[in-house]
């Protein structure tokens, strides 16, 4: 009778769960038929063809997207209009959140097996046991070249052997070239062989916090099991570091104790151990120790078949020509997911294909943007930082040789780029004459044409000023 009662009580949960969802498909698909009359069948397919409506609970729509792409531009286009269908069919006020296709929310968790061999109900791991690492930085969607190979491939070593390769794994190199991306890879590769291990990935920053509050409240002991116990432990940015005696110590020891254990400790920089200034030599050598590899800035041809991966990704169409123009516009490899979004919202508001010329329109309108939020000041900035002068030295009346010149590039990008005329120019570099000022402007014009070292500078402190 008790078997009995329980199938009963399961069977009906079952069914439960199932009119719920088929209410939750009923809902949704009164609300795509709506959106549908709205939008035009470009914007439709593109925003709202793989969305769901996961869960529905007080008052609360949870809807599947593919993308943080597609969401970011759900939430910014089609909010308001998705909360009002959706109130107007379900008859009550709703607010809508909007998740990652892949996160599985908790209300729809298998159903486990009816019979088990003991009381316990192995419920499967997910990626969600990670913190902060995440799920689409995988090895499978890491674009290789010239420059990045020897990383992704020491990578890959650490993730099929851990503690054993290379340790520690000591990746450095500038901003965007992919260095988190293979840290989370290498995360991600190493649950998916085994689950159980545990993995620990933390920024210096919050690994430094972690060990100053662990000081504060008398809690080191909970903080040193922490990371200690690991099997896989992951720093990020581990130059942050320096000067900070504390966080350095208990690294060290941290660090030894891993090692000891046969544990496996990756860590990135900016620059390599050597060049970490106010780094303990016991430390900066420990660093050194395993494997070391330089992350170059990507080529152009990297940088191209990254936007290939994004768009593929995200589900969009890139003309060959749009991939060189963006490969060609972005800095780094952080900066292309960016300029991608760019360009396919301006598609998606005009309701049009994505062509170079709209590609072109969405990154000028972008340049033209930064440049109305543009100050003087900031260009004044810009220019003393990169001739390493002051701006006192810049608006004052000394005639210098190592003042002339960045004077008159500051004149030159203030007429060019903010568009400010000889006087009002003049009167923000100490009260000069508009006709010093022209002068100044025309001097760097010639240099400009004839190519000269300064066409350097000026493209230099350009791609700064517009990001």
């Amino acid at each position: 009778m008790a078997l009995d009662k329980k199938l009963s009580t399961l069977f009906n949960d079952i069914q439960t769960k199932w009119r719920m969802n088929d209410q939750l498909d009923n809902l949704w698909k009164k609300v795509l038929q709506d959106m549908q009359k709205k939008i035009s069948p470009t914007n439709f397919h593109t925003l709202f063809k793989n969305t769901h409506l996961i869960s529905l609970e007080e008052n609360i729509a949870t809807v599947a997207a593919p993308s943080t792409m597609i969401i970011d531009l759900l939430q910014k286009r089609f909010l308001q209009d998705i909360q009002s269908l959706l109130t107007t069919h379900f008859g009550n006020d709703v607010s809508v959140l909007f998740v990652p296709k892949t996160i599985t929310p908790k209300s729809e968790e298998k159903d486990a097996p009816l019979f088990v061999a003991d009381k316990t109900v192995q419920k499967p791991l997910t990626l969600g046991h990670l913190p902060r690492v995440r799920p689409d930085f995988t090895f499978q969607n890491f674009a290789v070249s010239a420059s990045n190979q020897l990383g992704f491939v020491s990578a890959q070593a650490v993730a099929a052997n851990l503690g054993v390769s290379y340790n520690p794994l000591f990746l450095y190199g500038p901003v965007g070239v992919g260095k988190t991306h293979l840290m989370h890879a290498i995360a991600n590769d190493v649950y998916q062989q085994n689950p159980v291990n545990k993995i620990v990935y933390i920024t210096s920053e919050e690994f430094t916090n972690e060990v100053v509050d662990a000081i504060r409240s008398h809690e080191t002991a909970r903080m040193k099991k922490r990371f200690r116990s690991a099997n896989l432990l992951l720093i990020d940015d581990i130059q942050f570091i320096e000067g900070k005696d504390a966080t350095q110590e208990e690294l060290f020891h941290t660090f030894n104790i891993l090692i000891d254990n046969g544990s496996q400790i990756c860590l990135t920089s900016d620059r390599p151990p050597q060049e970490i200034k106010k780094l303990e030599a016991r430390l900066s050598s420990r660093f050194a120790g395993g494997l070391t590899v330089d992350i170059s800035a990507p080529d152009f041809e990297l940088k191209a078949a990254i936007v290939g991966i994004k768009a593929k990704k995200f589900g969009f169409n890139i003309p060959p020509e749009v991939t060189n123009l963006l490969a060609d516009k972005a800095e780094d490899t952080r900066s292309l997911e960016g300029l991608l979004m760019r360009v396919v919202t301006q598609a998606t508001m005009q309701s049009s294909p994505i062509t170079l010329e709209l590609a072109e329109q969405a990154l000028g309108n972008m340049i033209e943007e930064k440049r109305q939020h543009l100050h003087a000041d900031d260009v004044l900035d810009y220019v003393c930082n990169y001739y390493k002068v002051k701006s006192t030295q810049l608006k004052g009346p000394k005639r210098n040789a190592s003042l002339v010149r960045p004077r008159q590039v500051a004149m030159y990008l203030l007429y060019t780029e903010l568009k400010l005329t000889f006087v009002d120019i003049g009167n923000l570099l100490g009260g000069r004459d508009h006709t010093t000022v022209m002068h100044g402007v025309d001097k760097i014009k010639d240099l400009v044409d004839k190519k000269e070292q300064v066409t350097e500078d000026i493209l230099g402190i350009t791609k700064t000023l517009r990001g």
